[in-house]
Parts: C-alpha cells; structure tokens; sequence
C-alpha cells in the first residue's frame, strides 16, 4: 500500500445553523440573511425564514461546525489498518481547537495531507472560515495564501472522479453504490443534521453519521487508486 497514506487525515465535517431559527439570529444578521435568501435557489418559494432552517448550516458566516471525523490509516503487523475517530461538540470553538491541536500533533509534520469528499468547495474553505471567526490562526496545511497549486495538500476524490470534467457534481453516496462500499446513509443525512442538533439535541447520532461517512470516503480513496478496501476487522471507530 502506498506510504503516502499514512500521512494522510480524512476528513469530513457536520455543520449546523447558528441559531436554531431565524428569530433567533442577532438583529445585525438578519437583514444579511434576508439579502443572502434573495440570491440562492428557491424552486419551492420559500420565505427566508424557512430558507434560514433549511440552508444556513451550509454557509459559514451563518453556520458553524458541530463535529469533525477524522480517519488515519496505519500499519499494524504490516497491514493497513484504520482509526476513525469524531471531534464534537455544542462550543465550535472547542471542536475547532481539538482539531487544530491532531494536526499540530500528527507525525506526517509539513508531510500532512488533508482528504475530503468535496472538500476544496465546502470542508477545507468553510473550516478555514471559522477558524478565522473563532479568533483561530489558520494551520499550514489550510492556510493557502501565497503557495502554488502543486504546493496545496489537499486531496478532493470530487475532483478525482471528475477527471477534468467539471460539468457536474457527484454525491459521496453515488460513488459508493457504484464501487459497492456500503452507504453511510441510516436515519439521517447532511440535509437533517441541523434539525437533529438543534431540536432532538442529539450530538452522539450526529457523530456516528460523521464517522460512517469518513469510512466511506477513505474506502472510496483506496478504490479509486484501484486498492483494495480495508476489512472491517481492522477498521477501529471512536465517536464518543
């Protein structure tokens, strides 16, 4: 197996609205969202107190991060093995600093890559964002400003699939029923995870769901350099 996995972070992230609703969001914000509101999709004619339930979660001037799963593969008697594990919380800033403090701490060092299903459109950029809103300093290998693209640690297996074409987007989802990785997808998706952290209050189902998507993602990433999955017997997973 390729060395330069073990030097890779996978990495996905859950995110939800700031407020539970739009009432709830300071008086500066509102009139902000309201003009965000008019700018977006809205095929169903939503107002934009209903487009704040249903979207906010996805922009990070409005959102915020709930939880992080990470996975790291090692080598355990010579064969590939993977840790999952999920950084979350109700205080973003405690999340954010738990992640801050594994990247400071991996052995890869300036070696670090960060991978992610979509990750150079919403992950990397909306974890970079709220660093910078929690008073955080951005870690190297998220802070882009004055390197070349070659020099970006970044792995997007979107833009793997994608081979150049870039006409369309492709869920996490698809790409694991085409390659036969069974689906992270149970009692809850992406779209529900801000209902279920602000009214059911359920962080530990949120986390769960981070991790099996995690899971899907580092299998699709072997898949996709023609690898074989890692069997469930060597795949460890923490999300407490």
């Amino acid at each position: 197996m390729d060395s330069q996995l073990y030097d890779m972070l996978f990495i996905d992230i859950e995110t939800a609205a700031q407020k539970p609703d739009f009432e709830q969001l300071p008086d500066r914000l509102k009139p902000l969202w309201q003009k965000k509101a008019l700018q977006l999709r809205n095929e169903e004619e939503l107002s934009p107190e209903a487009l704040y339930t249903e979207r906010a979660a996805i922009y990070a001037e409005f959102g915020q991060v709930i939880c992080i799963g990470l996975g790291f593969i090692y080598a355990k008697n010579g064969v590939p093995n993977l840790r999952i594990k999920t950084l979350h919380g109700t205080h973003e800033r405690d999340v954010l600093n738990q992640f801050l403090e594994i990247l400071a701490a991996h052995k890869a060092k300036d070696r670090l890559l960060l991978c992610a299903h979509n990750g150079k459109e919403f992950d990397f950029p909306y974890l970079c964002r709220r660093l910078l809103i929690n008073g955080l300093a951005l870690p190297p290998v998220l802070n882009l400003s004055g390197k070349k693209p070659w020099q970006i640690q970044h792995i997007d297996t979107m833009e793997m699939w994608k081979f150049g074409d870039y006409k369309s987007y492709t869920s996490l989802d698809l790409l694991a029923a085409i390659f036969d990785i069974p689906s992270s997808k149970s009692d809850i998706d992406g779209s529900a995870v801000s209902h279920v952290f602000h009214a059911e209050k359920n962080l530990q189902k949120i986390a769960e769901y981070c991790a099996k998507d995690v899971l899907v993602l580092t299998q699709l990433y072997l898949r996709l350099h023609a690898m074989p999955c890692i069997p469930s017997e060597h795949i460890e997973m923490q999300t407490f």
